[in-house]
């Protein structure tokens, strides 16, 4: 195989387009490879608009950047054709490599998208040697794709969740399909509460859905959200996960382990090891030691941790009507334990809530939808919101999250060059 045959299906240009010309540009650092690109003379395009082939009226000279050839930034010009359509005037083709009104060529955005999803902005533009405004140009054009023009006539179930970025900024609230494991996300907006179940609702009329016809709503326990969900999605049951009280009780023994450490210091590698569930083959080396040290001592902390542990004999009950049983017996068992601690307040809070909520979460039983899209969606919102440090607008943390949360359009896959 020849160079110029190598070069050529680096590029993928068919006829009838043709490589006429490479050079190696030294003056510039890093140097720049340079490939001339010609269509065949006296041939006939299509006009993009009505697809009838035309003359060609003239050619206006174009370059696009395209994936590096080695180490050196590569480079692709040719005369593009313009031509003269008696419906349309004249009009420029579309070439085969590039999409309408950009710099690069396909191949070029397919790579910055697959680092995009993968690392940070900035890290992906400074890997593709552009600017990071330049590339947001890119990722913004592409995440309108998978929705556009998408039927929502058949969702039935809608997941909501809420983000932010570092320091609670750029709130976003993200709406997804249940059913759907590619492409899940369907809406996400600026704000919280019910503003957001608004829009959405808005956003849902427009492409051929409607709020009655979706019969399950899972959140999160938000009390102005799940209001804003009982008034304006009136036909559906309202589900809270079981992750979202797990959080709760986790997030309240971490607030009872500081209230105490003030008095008493806590063991080493404790902290990370009180996040996790108790089961000793989730934990690293040093957490064992930890947690076995803290359940020898008679500490609030240690009260906390069991309570927490002792969720997961609710969460596996068999049945809807076990699963209630089961809330109230751990609620009165709790509630013994904390007594009158002062500590122990964040814990009281917790027990509230889950009291509270115990509604929406024996659903979770009934639901016919799995965990693990909650999860799913989740783990996306979290690493949005861990990048969220270098967004300078809501719209790029929206932007991310689509980008995260559904796949990419047909045909835009990373693929091998």
């Amino acid at each position: 195989m020849s160079p110029d045959e190598i070069l050529r299906l680096g590029i993928g240009i068919e006829p009838p387009w043709k490589l006429v010309g490479q050079r190696l540009d030294t003056s510039k650092r890093p140097h720049e490879l340079h490939l001339r690109v010609e269509p065949e003379r006296g041939a006939r395009y299509f006009c993009p608009q009505c697809s009838e082939p035309r003359p060609t009226h003239d050619f206006r000279e174009r370059t696009w950047r395209h994936l590096n050839f080695f180490q050196y930034p590569c480079y692709i010009t040719a005369p593009v054709p313009r031509v003269k359509c008696p419906r349309h005037g004249v009009v420029q083709v579309m070439v085969p490599w590039v999409r309408k009104g950009t710099d690069f060529t396909l191949w070029f955005e397919r790579r910055v998208l697959a680092l995009v999803r993968e690392k940070s902005v900035r890290a992906a533009a400074r890997l593709a040697g552009i600017t990071d405004t330049r590339l947001w140009r890119i990722v913004r054009h592409y995440v309108q794709q998978p929705t556009r023009n998408r039927d929502f006539s058949t969702i039935r179930g809608v997941g909501i969740a809420e983000s932010a970025g570092s320091r609670g900024r750029h709130r976003v609230t993200a709406f997804f399909d249940m059913d759907r494991n590619q492409e899940p996300v369907l809406f996400v907006t600026q704000g919280h509460g019910k503003e957001t179940v608004l829009r959405f609702a808005a956003f849902l009329s427009e492409h051929g859905g409607a709020v009655g016809q979706i019969r399950e709503v899972a959140c999160d326990m938000s009390p102005a959200l799940v209001q804003a969900v009982s008034e304006l999605i009136p036909n559906a049951v309202i589900t809270v996960d079981w992750f979202h009280i797990v959080n709760v009780f986790t997030e309240s023994v971490e607030r009872v382990r500081k209230l105490e450490c003030n008095e008493r210091p806590s063991p080493e590698k404790l902290q990370c090891a009180l996040r996790k569930p108790g089961a000793f083959t989730q934990l690293t080396t040093d957490e064992p030691a930890a947690i076995a040290e803290l359940i020898s001592q008679t500490s609030d902390t240690a009260t906390a941790w069991r309570i927490k542990e002792m969720l997961s004999w609710v969460r596996q009950a068999p049945t809807p009507c076990e699963a209630r049983w089961r809330i109230t017996r751990f609620l009165g068992w709790a509630e013994v334990l904390v007594s009158d601690t002062p500590r122990l307040e964040p814990v009281r809070q917790a027990l509230d809530t889950l009291a509270a909520q115990s509604d929406c979460l024996v659903q979770r039983w009934a639901s016919t939808h799995t965990s693990a899209l909650f999860e799913l969606l989740n783990d996306g919102l979290e690493a949005a919101r861990v990048r969220a440090r270098e967004y300078r607008s809501t719209e790029s943390l929206t932007t991310m999250i689509y980008l995260i949360g559904n796949s990419l359009p047909p045909g835009l896959e990373p693929k091998p060059t």
